[in-house]
């Protein structure tokens, strides 16, 4: 667990905090006071804690506040933090369909200028990677192309110039870094630098058409299921790119079965008319870019047992496209 009681503020500062989102966002409460507090056990990059609200008729209210406090984990580009996190719910997922934690607000510390979110809190809510279940891998793969299904045309008639773009020094610094932190793996994996160095061969498949929002790290620790619905979390990754990306990030590690079968329902529910014929080879390249995205982050990710079995699968996936 991340978080830490020194990177929240005190009690009157939050107190303020919820009350001037309450405000400014025009939610019908009065004056709230906070109940209690505490820690968020799936807090990871950015510090967060879930917080009882109480309205002077003694209801209450469950929330997640989440802080900057001075973290940083932008990672090649990949990550925007937590004001741009702030600004996909605002400008993006509070005018789809799609099912998402509600946006209660967002604002910065006068002081330090470190911003800050409120979202909706889920008493029962279970990450899809702890239920295991089958059905809500379904759930996540149908929500998903529905997502992705909306957000083309959301993308086509509105201008987002906040919204990070993958382009091709993006991906291929990927591929550098995992070269560059394997170090000795080289050694046990003669193959690895070659395709490494061959990337950049089919990278631009992932460039082609990139007429979709992602969530970017769409992988199941990400994704609530409640009440038999889905609700994506943690959108600092979200960016101009192609769908086939979340998809690689929800399937991987799952058995064969269940990964068809997802991909399966992706396919039909994105494009009821018919998936495109460069779907497989643009799955298998958005997979590849994937175990590059983490073996890349960081050196110490690179060589821990994780890392030696993403190595393990990108040479299967270089096999499959003849790049080894």
């Amino acid at each position: 667990m991340l978080s830490s009681r020194a990177n929240f503020p005190d009690l009157e500062t939050l107190t303020k905090n919820v009350n001037y989102v309450f405000d400014i966002n025009q939610f019908s409460y009065d004056q709230v006071t906070i109940q209690s507090r505490e820690p968020n056990d799936y807090a990871t990059t950015f510090p967060s804690e879930i917080i009882t609200c109480q309205f002077p008729d003694g209801s209450n209210l469950r929330l997640i506040c989440k802080y900057a406090a001075g973290f940083n984990h932008n990672s090649h580009g990949h990550r925007g933090g937590v004001s741009y996190e702030a600004k996909i719910y605002r400008h993006i997922l509070q005018k789809l369909q799609a099912s998402t934690p509600t946006f209660y607000g967002a604002g910065k510390e006068k002081i330090t200028g470190e911003s800050w979110i409120i979202l909706e809190y889920f008493d029962e809510e279970l990450r899809v990677k702890a239920s295991n279940s089958f059905s809500a891998m379904q759930a996540a793969a149908r929500w998903l192309g529905n997502f992705h299904r909306e957000n083309e045309s959301l993308l086509s008639k509105t201008s987002l110039p906040f919204l990070n773009q993958h382009d091709v020094d993006y991906y291929l610094g990927w591929s550098d870094r995992t070269s560059q932190f394997a170090d000795h793996l080289h050694k046990r994996y003669p193959w690895l630098e070659k395709v490494c160095e061959r990337f950049n061969e089919v990278v631009y498949i992932l460039l082609e058409k990139q007429e979709n929002i992602i969530h970017g790290e769409y992988y199941p620790n990400n994704v609530l299921f409640y009440q038999k619905n889905i609700y994506p979390v943690d959108w600092e990754s979200a960016a101009i790119a192609i769908g086939e990306i979340d998809l690689a990030s929800l399937i991987e590690k799952w058995p064969q079965h269940v990964s068809k079968n997802c991909t399966q329902i992706y396919k039909s529910t994105r494009w009821p008319e018919g998936q495109p014929d460069d779907f497989d080879l643009k799955l298998d390249t958005a997979q590849l870019y994937w175990n590059f995205r983490w073996l890349g982050d960081r050196p110490e990710w690179t060589h821990n047992p994780e890392g030696v079995k993403r190595i393990e699968r990108l040479q299967f996936l270089a096999e499959q496209m003849g790049l080894i």
